[in-house]
């Protein structure tokens, strides 16, 4: 890959970066705290690579949990990285080899939110801009991570709320993409899906229940969605087109 793939994929990942650094170093501060120093925070942002995973990590060796506890807990929390995968089985079908596995591996939040809404540049390769991007928010996260614990070390303070980063950091990227897109339905439906599911089950166990019914409605209204997404691509082809009528 050329320096050109590596300042585009920047480019993109720059909210990223912000976000990542922050939650990063909070999370070094509260792995510090609790009696790791940075070597595990290191390896566990470097093998692990999932915040909320993460952050629940350090509350069960605080507790010191059994391997079958964290195993069984860390599934749950992250069992919406099903449905991520699931809606980038196209996008990923051609690429090939290690790049794909890390891909895969890479998919947190975040990277999901960029690679399912961003633009390759033309003259790019798919598959470097998406490894681009993936490999650049990795190592801002193992950079926040190693800057806090180093920080939480030197410097002893209170860390309590510094969990709620990952909060804003989520909130950040949804505002982002509502913004971006004209579509709102996939978001609408998400949202009404989770209200209802914490509404009636509460806030312990509405995760999977919301999930479920996300991907049913998705899966549903597919056909609607795609010709929509159809539509939209040929206005958008259209439109240089008419434009350059005007002007004649």
């Amino acid at each position: 890959m050329n320096r050109h793939v590596w300042a585009a994929a920047f480019r993109v990942t720059v909210p990223v970066l912000i976000g990542y650094l922050a939650i990063g170093i909070a999370f070094g501060l509260m792995l510090e705290a609790i009696g790791y120093n940075f070597i595990w925070s290191f390896f566990m942002s470097l093998t692990i690579y999932a915040g909320s995973g993460q952050y629940l990590g350090v509350s069960l060796l605080q507790l010191g949990a059994a391997l079958s506890e964290v195993a069984l807990m860390t599934l749950l929390l992250n069992f919406r990285h099903i449905v991520y995968g699931l809606s980038m089985l196209e996008k990923f079908q051609t690429i090939h080899g290690l790049r794909k596995f890390y891909l895969i591996f890479a998919l947190t939040d975040e990277t999901y939110a960029l690679l399912s809404s961003v633009r390759v540049p033309s003259g790019m390769k798919p598959a470097d801009f998406y490894f681009a991007i993936a490999l650049l928010d990795h190592s801002y996260w193992i950079i926040g991570s190693v800057i806090g614990s180093v920080a939480g070390a030197l410097l002893k303070f209170d860390t309590t709320g510094v969990d709620f980063a990952m909060t804003a950091l989520f909130v950040v990227i949804a505002v982002g993409q509502w913004k971006e897109n004209k579509r709102h339905l996939p978001a609408l439906l998400g949202g009404v899906c989770t209200f209802v599911s914490l509404s009636l089950i509460g806030p312990d166990n509405f995760l999977l229940p919301a999930l479920g019914a996300i991907v049913v409605l998705l899966l549903s209204l597919r056909g609607t969605l795609d010709e929509e997404k159809r539509n939209a691509a040929c206005a958008a082809e259209a439109l240089p087109q008419e434009v350059e009528k005007e002007w004649r």
